[in-house]
């Protein structure tokens, strides 16, 4: 039975996945669940001394990061698994590798390798710190990279110290990064029939996801500090105690401001000489904030969201991740899409976030058992059944 697609919107092109951890899978996973033929390569278990890096494979997070791709081993360390990744290069559109820079030249499957026996290769690398400069060789991890880039400086209570991010965003946001420039390159391989090598690091899109407030420094002058729950520049915005727990409240400019002050009841705030234009109400923010608590304070957080959203008033709860699977929206947009596991039954998973009309992106297929397409895989590239058994018996994979 074929392999079953995600999506026809990629399905021309052939991917062959050498990263691990993060950062790779989430570039690779990104073109799989667009149809791509992405083919893990892994090396055999024996090699690998235990569960993968990650966690173990049974567990959410791996079953997450490789759905809708095939996974084969092989020994790339092995003169005969090098020569049959060589063989599969030749064929292939897209290499996906992080690596530490000099491990690929070593192995000789860089960039340069493989544009020789395939013109049109796209090859993304991602590191760390970059392939090239002082910190090349260092391993990157997404803490590291989250502290080298800045955010854990702003994120936390004021004078609380660094905190970082409740999520992997150093590695997510370099794979995605990854990704897109995978999609770039191959466009322009259209126009030129060239492929080119792509580099992205965790430090590279951690800087990038600063966003405004590395602009705040490199436009302004003004080094962000700590700023808790409260938007660093738009008052009042930021987290409000209630009769019942906390919600999240936006009010981003003027029109904004009043009709908030005129639903709860407070025009003499709005008209109060501390707080009648946006620099005051940052300069005073502490002594509003405190006004505004009393008042949230006095209903329950439902209550709050159902009379500031009718007054378009942008609000909104603060849900654990539980609640938040079973808010009534999350559930109309069938974020959570389900997948047959041969090893582990049903499994849940999140979709992509972006819906195409015509070739929508779906959950086709669990994340395989390390190798369970190594034989289907190596005869779709041309391999023989004489040819895999002696791949086998010279330990290749």
């Amino acid at each position: 039975m074929a392999f079953p697609r995600a999506s026809d919107a990629l399905a021309r092109f052939t991917i062959l996945d050498l990263s691990r951890v993060r950062a790779g899978p989430t570039c690779a996973r990104q073109l799989a669940d667009w149809g791509a033929n992405v083919i893990k390569i892994e090396a055999p278990e024996r090699l690998e001394g235990g569960d993968p890096i990650g966690g173990a494979r049974e567990a959410g997070d791996f079953q997450n990061l490789h759905r809708n791709k095939r996974s084969i081993t092989l020994d790339l360390k092995n003169p005969e698994g090098r020569a049959a990744f060589l063989r599969l290069a030749k064929k292939a559109d897209v290499v996906i590798e992080n690596f530490r820079p000099d491990v690929k030249s070593r192995l000789k499957i860089d960039y340069p390798h493989l544009r020789e026996i395939n013109r049109g290769i796209v090859y993304a690398s991602i590191s760390g710190y970059g392939q090239t400069g002082p910190y090349r060789d260092r391993p990157g991890f997404d803490q590291i990279a989250q502290g080298m880039g800045g955010i854990m400086s702003i994120t936390g209570l004021p004078g609380q110290g660094p905190v970082r991010t409740g999520t992997a965003i150093a590695d997510l946001c370099a794979g995605l990064f990854a990704a897109l420039g995978v999609m770039v390159a191959l466009l322009e391989r259209e126009k030129s029939g060239e492929g080119q090598q792509i580099e992205s690091s965790l430090l590279e899109a951690q800087m990038f996801m600063l966003d405004f407030q590395a602009a705040r420094w490199l436009i302004d002058g003004v080094v962000p500090p700590q700023a808790g729950n409260n938007h660093p520049t738009s008052i009042p915005t930021g987290v409000y105690p209630t009769k019942d727990g906390s919600i999240n409240i936006a009010t981003t400019g003027a029109p904004m401001w009043s009709r908030l002050c005129k639903v709860l009841g407070v025009e003499e705030l709005h008209a109060h000489p501390d707080y009648k234009s946006a620099p005051l109400r940052s300069k005073n923010r502490d002594a509003l904030n405190a006004k505004l608590d009393e008042i949230f304070r006095t209903r329950t957080s439902a209550e709050w969201i159902e009379v500031l959203n009718a007054a378009s008033v942008p609000c909104g709860p603060i849900y654990k991740i539980d609640e938040m699977f079973e808010d009534p929206q999350v559930q109309h947009l069938k974020f959570v899409q389900q997948v047959q596991s041969k090893k582990l039954g049903t499994q849940k998973v999140m979709r992509q976030p972006v819906s195409l009309s015509r070739t929508p992106s779906r959950i086709a297929a669990a994340t395989p058992d390390r190798g369970e397409h190594t034989d289907e895989v190596l005869k779709e590239f041309g391999f023989s059944e004489a040819e895999i058994s002696a791949l086998r018996a010279a330990e290749a994979l």
